[in-house]
Parts: structure tokens; sequence; C-alpha cells
């Protein structure tokens, strides 16, 4: 049985404070499913981010603007109640998996067998199924002042999906004011494997306004476009003259509402991106944000060939408020996930997310903060 504490009252803070507020570790520390939740907080290069090991997911990232305010620049609820029951948004912060993003018609084949998957998302299978990793507790297994690494096992089935799969998150705040976020998996069987790191982002400040304003820029090339149901076709389309070029730096309310049949079956921005990659495998970046109000500058870097860019297009729906009690409006945040492609289980020619016993599969990750 799943044992919670009660919702305790948080104060609502400025957008722009001279001193982090943390959240209680009160409102985090829980039993479920007979493990222990906590609220752990790490401090390094001028950050400070609170975690929980519920979905191993950033609660909270407190980052330094131009005029040395701080502001918590990722969304967040404030107790581990909304986080098990949420109303709104399920993945905030999160580490979804095994596989992030979507799983066409919820099966797939491998060697010959095939598998059927939870259908979490009309006819498909989203960030692992109805209990994917971030709604498991995770073991802390090493805690520093500026890192803490997490290790949860995701057992043969759950999901539909095969394998006792064995995945570590570290998440380390580095001395150049990055969040870094390093993966690793192993398995007893095949199964696929796609991890990706889920925080959504206001450079202004949790629950201050939408992020329309935001300059963007991808370094991607091309996008895998999708059906209305976000599902991906074989091939991809280049981005030039389109309103998914962002190789130059873009406000990302420009051409969020062209006239264009992919930002109409996304609601907005909600694709993937093929990265303009060096195919090394090493940590190079993928995109900046920049937020003009705060003099905030992010860089999202990874070793992985696909960037998911989502702006938000289905906050707004009044049910999801964040740990300050603020409404989180209609595209008031954006994620950026570093993984493989969606769906990539059936698609040969997309990058391959099998993963099998003896291997091990590796994913970096890290945003890095500075200002203009």
């Amino acid at each position: 049985m799943k044992r919670l504490v009660p919702i305790l009252a948080l104060v609502v803070f400025a957008a722009c404070a001279k001193h982090v507020q943390l959240l209680p570790e009160s409102a985090f520390n829980t039993e479920i499913d007979g493990k222990q939740v906590s609220l752990y907080t790490i401090q390094g290069g001028g950050l400070t981010a609170q975690i929980t090991n519920y979905g191993a997911r950033v609660v909270s990232l407190w980052v330094p603007d131009r005029d040395g305010c701080l502001r918590d620049v990722v969304i967040g609820y404030g107790n581990i109640e909304a986080y098990v029951n949420n109303p709104g948004e399920r993945f905030l912060g999160s580490s979804p998996g095994p596989v992030a993003n979507r799983i066409g018609g919820a099966s797939f084949e491998l060697d010959g067998v095939t598998y059927e998957l939870d259908k979490n998302d009309g006819e498909n299978t989203l960030h692992g199924g109805f209990v994917g990793i971030d709604n498991l507790v995770w073991d802390v297994v090493e805690q520093g002042k500026s890192s803490i690494k997490m290790r949860v096992v995701h057992p043969d089935g759950l999901g539909g999906f095969p394998g006792n799969k064995t995945i570590s998150a570290t998440f380390t705040l580095t001395s150049d004011s990055s969040l870094k976020v390093e993966f690793e998996a192993t398995t007893d069987a095949p199964t696929p494997m796609n991890l990706a790191h889920h925080s959504f982002f206001n450079l202004k400040g949790s629950g201050d306004g939408d992020i329309l304003g935001h300059m963007l820029m991808i370094k991607g090339y091309a996008i895998t476009p999708v059906n209305e149901q976000l599902i991906p076709g074989d091939e991809v389309v280049v981005l030039d003259g389109t309103a998914f070029d962002f190789r130059e730096p873009h406000p990302i309310g420009e051409r969020i509402d062209a006239d264009d049949v992919q930002l109409h079956n996304g609601h907005g921005y909600d694709h993937n991106w093929v990265l303009d990659v060096d195919g090394t495998g090493s940590l190079t970046v993928n995109a900046t944000v920049f937020d003009p109000v705060s003099g905030t500058f992010m860089e999202v870097l990874s070793d992985q060939p696909g960037l998911q860019f989502y702006s938000g297009n289905f906050f707004g729906d009044g049910k999801t408020v964040d740990k300050y009690g603020h409404a989180i409006v209609f595209r008031g945040a954006l994620a950026l996930e570093t993984q493989k492609f969606p769906d990539s289980v059936h698609h040969p020619q997309f990058p391959n997310t099998i993963l099998r016993p003896g291997e091990t599969y590796r994913h970096t990750c890290a945003y890095r903060f500075s200002c203009k």
C-alpha cells in the first residue's frame, strides 16, 4: 500500500529572490510500496537543486540571473502527494522510461516475439506506460555535496517491456554551472532502452508567464515528422524555410501558430529534431535558450542524436499548479529532451534503441547556465 504525507502549505516566492528558498524535506518524506521517499538538496557552480528519488526527478533548480537574483527555473510540485496523484502533468522533472517518448501501436516485435505494451496515450505507449520508472522509488546509492546517484530496477513485464532492467541516474551540479545527468542501464534480456531527462524550464522563473519570448536555437537540420497521434513515419524532413528551422535563434512564439501541418499535429512544437552531430558520441551543444527578461542563457549538451522540443502546449488546463501556487499557463514551460528518435523500434533506419545482455546503455546530457 502507498502511504503519503499530508499536503503542506508553501510560501509563495517572488520570481526574483536574493536567497534560495528550499522546499521542506518533510513535504516529501513518506513511504511508497515499502520504500522510503525523500527530497535531497545538492549545490555546486552557483546552482542549487532539489531532487527526489520518486522517479529520479528534479523538483527545483535555482539559477542566478544577470542582476544576481535567484530564480527557480524548473516547474515542479511542492509535495509528494502532487507527484503521485497529480491532477495535471505527470512527467515534471522526471526520468521517464524505459523508453522515453512514444511507441506507435503500443507494441513491437523483437527477435521474433511480439510484445504488447500499455496503451497510455490513445492507441500508443508514452514514456514507459502507466507505470514507468518515473513512478518508481529509486535507491540512493551515492550522495555528495554537489551530486547524487540513484538506481532502480524496472522488472520484466512491467508495462509489457521484457527484461529486468537496472537503470542508474547521476545528477551533478558542475563547476561550470551545469546540471549534468548521466544515465546507465543494463538488462538480462533484449529490450528497448531510450532514456531522457524531462525537466520543464521557464528561465524567467517557475510560474512566471509563458516562454514564447524565449530565444531558441536548435542545432538540427531536420525533424522526424509526425501524424496526428505524434507518431513519426520513416522519413525525415529538412527544415530550410520552415517554422522548425531554429539553426539561428528565434523567439519560440514567432512562428508557433503558423499554418503548418506539423504544428497542427503537435498543437505547437512537440517534435524530434535530427541533430547535426559528428557521430563520435562526444558531449556537444545541441540547443540554447535565452530569456531577455532575466538575461539567463541555457545551453543543452548531450551525446545523443535526437532532441525532443516540447513547447508546453497542454498546460493551461487549470489543473497544473506549481510548487509556489502559481498556475502553469498555456505554453508556460518548455522541455528539451535529448534522446534517440521516438518509435525507433518500428524504424530500422533510426538510431538503434535495442539493449542486449552484456551491453551497457549510456547517455549524458547537461543544462549549462550563464547570463547575458
